[in-house]
């Protein structure tokens, strides 16, 4: 039996993380290949690389990522001390795996290879949560870009091809998400208190009781940071937009960019599809105040490699390092 068990260890820990990194290569591989006007999009990326305006897009990777663990550290407090470092780890080595799930569901696993093992099944609520909290700041944000051009009666060219009615629906959708999101995250612990009545949820229920640690206080602080991170995602968005010569005047813009993350927060991806969804999308949105397409889909590709490539790249490489399975 002990010997069994040592070759279930050796095979986890020396073919499970290279099987990751290699389907992860085939995956960004597909991405990139099935991008439109890839030539010219990659003429364009090489005369913009002496730009300043690129060069801050990428450092803000750092922001993006560091407050991303920041956040993690706060939300495994209750378990664990995670260093700073280790939490910024377990971030990449999420986004990595992430990348070949549907709709980012991977970066649960991902994230709790550097727990604990006895801490891993309670961890998962946790990265919920902070995925919660994300969600909402995009649902939020999104209701007021929707908003925004409702009040200057702007019609949305995203919506062009379907009925009139098709952006007051996506509203309904966005605010009744938004709202939904906060009561159920503010009031997390009333709602764990609740599943522990239900007699056949009560094994299930044991491993959310973590979320009854946090205070109002203590969610808000998350929420917060979430907030903060968004704010990164759409400054590098609009970095990358000005470096590619998209010029749209800095208020729609922003509406606009808000609206983006919207549809990508609500479209079913996976793989491969994200990155022509991602192109799509920034067009749709885009074009109404440019014409500079491949500026515009260059900048939607610029983000993608920014933002999830470079760090899952980082994090598959740091994959190859962990011991899914430890000696005790």
């Amino acid at each position: 039996m002990m010997a069994r068990h040592k070759s279930i260890k050796i095979i986890f820990n020396w073919f499970f993380g290279p099987l990751i990194f290699i389907l992860l290569s085939y995956s960004l591989y597909n991405q990139i290949m099935a991008k439109p006007d890839l030539h010219n999009s990659w003429l364009q990326i090489k005369q913009s690389v002496t730009k300043p305006s690129l060069w801050v897009a990428m450092l803000l990777i750092i922001a993006n990522w560091g407050i991303e663990a920041r956040k993690w550290q706060w939300l495994l407090s209750p378990l664990e001390r995670m260093p700073f470092a280790i939490a910024f780890k377990s971030i990449l080595v999420g986004c990595s795996i992430t990348m070949l799930t549907p709709n980012r569901v991977g970066e649960y696993g991902g994230r709790i290879l550097y727990v604990s093992p006895h801490n891993r099944l309670a961890a998962i609520p946790l990265t919920i949560l902070g995925s919660m909290s994300q969600l909402f700041i995009t649902a939020i944000m999104g209701t007021a870009g929707l908003l925004y051009f409702k009040i200057i009666n702007q019609p949305i060219q995203f919506f062009s091809f379907l009925p009139n009615y098709t952006a007051n629906i996506f509203l309904l959708i966005s605010s009744s998400l938004a709202i939904i999101l906060l009561l159920l995250y503010l009031r997390i612990g009333n709602l764990v208190k609740y599943l522990q009545q239900i007699n056949f949820l009560k094994t299930f229920v044991v491993h959310l009781l973590t979320l009854n640690t946090f205070s109002r206080k203590e969610l808000l602080r998350i929420l917060f940071l979430s907030f903060f991170r968004y704010l990164v995602f759409i400054l590098q968005f609009i970095l990358l937009l000005y470096t590619m010569q998209v010029h749209i005047p800095i208020v729609p813009c922003f509406a606009l960019l808000t609206l983006f993350y919207l549809v990508m927060a609500l479209a079913p991806t996976i793989g491969f599809m994200e990155l022509p969804i991602r192109a799509a999308a920034s067009l749709q949105l885009l074009q109404a105040y440019s014409n500079n397409v491949v500026g515009i889909q260059v900048a939607a590709l610029g983000i993608w490699l920014i933002n999830l490539v470079i760090p899952a790249i980082v994090g598959s490489l740091l994959l190859l390092s962990i011991k899914i399975l430890k000696d005790k």
